[in-house]
């Protein structure tokens, strides 16, 4: 075990702005994860197959990847506050825009009101993730940045809630006959007509009232004095770049976080596919997501804590090895026990994010605005795994088990993608840990 000095992880004359930061986290939080579900939301409603709907991620991820270099040359030239401001602006934009796509009916028009919103987002995490670890002693920034992370599943439990009680509960195109079928494909075109329209309704309404919050939030924050880290140098992008891309904890670390958020949204993305084949439906299936982030969120503050004592590569290298454990499970063991390793997953993947943002982001200083740019667009790998997991499910049909490979279901099989990418997590956080040890940083 490996101590950190005595330091204070936030102090108090930043704490107010700490908290407002901090709060950004749970708000996209949110989004992410009241977005997760409607994968299969719209492919029922709007009758896609499993790939067609995996561009509800590839909208919502690809706007992060669009973005995020956009935003750190505002912040640059800017500040963080302004960036903060501009993403509010942008993610209320994105979901208010949910009320016209749903006039429409359009599933394009959905996909570009996503795009949108995650403009904002692409914003925010840029901003936000590069501010917090500023706000204080360089000795405790990944300890800060996993302690402002651990709202992030806060509002994603929130998101998954709105989505089971606001959304999923109340979709009629969900709904089953007395033998377990669905209903909608057995209704007339005029009857799925007016089922649509109003599922459509449903799903706007949720996205319009966090539109409306956010730009409250955008208000608040504008109206607060934020702390703003004056710049030690005034070199060119391209020299901030130069070091960046000779830096292999960098360079490894936008890889790395390329690799983990596509597991990530793998895995919370195609639970529902998961328990679908079990015969629990879509409403139900929210249960086993909550579990899930429950466990994120437990994980989360378990490994805050442990980041005091532990080499942060070692520890990242750990909950690696046991992600895949829990992946192995969910591809070869039958039944319910497969759903609760994957549900397990999520305990492992908690400290991925913030630790390898940190790892990567060490000792770059004024170089972290463009730095966390790289670290939001690796977010793409969230829009890329997803499509590639959606057309493994395509392979024997539209349904989930239609083939079997390697003697499991094509779900169970799919699961192989996440698996890959805890591989490549694993082995940074080897690197990384050996790299600490030959330069004797605590920190890392």
């Amino acid at each position: 075990m490996e101590q950190q000095n005595n330091v204070p992880v936030v102090s108090k004359q930043v704490l107010i702005p700490f908290i407002l930061i901090t709060s950004l986290f749970a708000l996209w939080g949110f989004a992410n994860d009241i977005t997760n579900p409607m994968v299969s939301a719209f492919k029922k409603i709007l009758e896609l197959n499993n790939t067609q709907a995996s561009w509800v991620q590839m909208a919502f991820y690809g706007g992060y990847f669009t973005m995020a270099f956009p935003a750190a040359m505002f912040v640059k030239k800017y500040s963080y506050k302004k960036g903060v401001i501009l993403g509010l602006l942008l993610y209320a934009t994105g979901a208010l825009l949910f009320y016209p796509a749903a006039a429409y009916e359009a599933f394009g028009f959905f996909l570009a009101a996503l795009y949108i919103l995650t403009f904002g987002l692409a914003f925010l995490e840029t901003t936000a993730n590069p501010f917090i670890l500023a706000m204080g002693d360089p000795r405790t920034a990944t300890r800060r940045l996993n302690l402002a992370q651990a709202f992030n599943p806060i509002g994603a439990l929130t998101g998954l809630f709105v989505a089971q009680t606001f959304i999923l509960g109340s979709l009629q195109s969900d709904d089953l006959d007395t033998q377990g079928n669905p209903v909608y494909d057995t209704l007339t075109e005029s009857a799925k007509t007016l089922v649509r329209t109003q599922d459509l309704m449903v799903i706007r309404d949720p996205y319009v009232i966090l539109g409306i919050f956010v730009l409250f939030m955008m208000v608040l924050i504008a109206l607060v004095k934020m702390p703003e880290k004056q710049e030690t140098r005034s070199d060119s992008m391209k020299d901030s770049l130069n070091r960046l891309f000779k830096n292999k904890r960098f360079t490894g670390g936008v890889i790395a976080q390329m690799f983990y958020v596509g597991a990530q949204i793998m895995c919370w993305t195609y639970i529902y596919q998961y328990a679908e084949t079990l015969g629990i439906n879509n409403q139900n299936a929210v249960f086993y997501a909550y579990l899930a982030l429950a466990l994120f969120l437990v994980g989360r503050w378990i490994g805050t804590y442990l980041l005091k004592f532990y080499n942060s590569g070692k520890l990242l290298m750990y909950f690696a090895i046991g992600a895949i454990f829990f992946t192995l499970g969910a591809i070869f063991i039958p039944g319910m026990t497969g759903l609760y390793s994957l549900v397990g997953i999520s305990m492992c993947m908690s400290i991925m994010f913030p630790t390898i943002y940190g790892i990567a982001l060490m000792d770059v200083g004024d170089d972290a605005k463009y730095g966390a740019a790289f670290l939001v667009m690796a977010i793409v790998g969230g829009a890329i795994m997803p499509v590639l997991q959606g057309a493994m499910l395509d392979i024997g049909g539209s349904g989930y088990s239609d083939v079997e490979i390697l003697g499991v279901p094509e779900v169970n099989f799919s699961f192989f993608l996440p698996l890959i990418c805890f591989v490549v997590v694993a082995l940074y956080g080897n690197k990384t840990s050996q790299m600490a040890l030959e330069n004797n940083h605590t920190e890392l």
